[in-house]
């Protein structure tokens, strides 16, 4: 089983640009103690700025501090959004990105549902519910005697935009009507 990752970081990097389209500057925020996820991600996001007319800051973090310091950075930095890595630390750690992004007054988005719920601006990524029921269909075909070699690797294919109302106004951002079409969900 595989889930959709830095394959959909530029479109994150889009829907940011298109929530602020006068924005220069944004950031990302990679783990480093995950390199494959860190590397690709940040070459990807690296690749799709400049046509987005987008200078890009990669911060790194792989613990609480060094999260507080990266938000920190932000207005150093001048980055006007923030793009967050998919990364087992970060998903843990929802709530925690969500307020951070909230007090830095900085609209965020991530790849997985949780961030969103839990507060943050926006997400954009592979639907779990489906992954999650997928690997439910591989457990029972495995218990009924399937060998696991014999199954293929399966990859996430829907994606879904979910976008926090609420957020949004205490950042005092307007969503665009288009963008508001397109989420799947949206969070009042």
């Amino acid at each position: 089983m595989t889930n959709l990752n830095a394959e959909t970081g530029p479109k994150r990097l889009e829907l940011l640009r298109e929530l602020l389209p006068t924005a220069k500057v944004m950031a990302l925020l990679v783990n480093p103690t995950s390199p494959t996820i860190a590397e690709t991600l940040s070459r990807e996001l690296q690749a799709a700025a400049p046509i987005l007319g987008l200078q890009l800051h990669r911060l790194q973090a792989s613990n609480e501090r060094e999260i507080d310091d990266a938000f920190a950075s932000l207005v150093r930095l001048r980055a006007s959004a923030l793009v967050i890595s998919p990364d087992v630390y970060f998903n843990s750690r929802s709530g925690q990105l969500a307020s951070l992004a909230l007090r830095q007054a900085m609209p965020a988005i991530y790849q997985f549902r949780a961030f969103a719920a839990a507060g943050g601006l926006m997400s954009y990524g592979g639907d779990l519910t489906e992954s999650y029921r997928h690997v439910g269909l591989y457990a029972g075909r495995i218990l009924k005697g399937a060998k696991p070699a014999d199954l293929p690797v399966y990859q996430a294919t829907k994606v879904e935009l979910i976008i926090n109302l609420k957020t949004a106004k205490a950042l005092g951002l307007e969503i665009p009507s288009t963008l508001l079409a397109r989420a799947d969900e949206v969070i009042e």
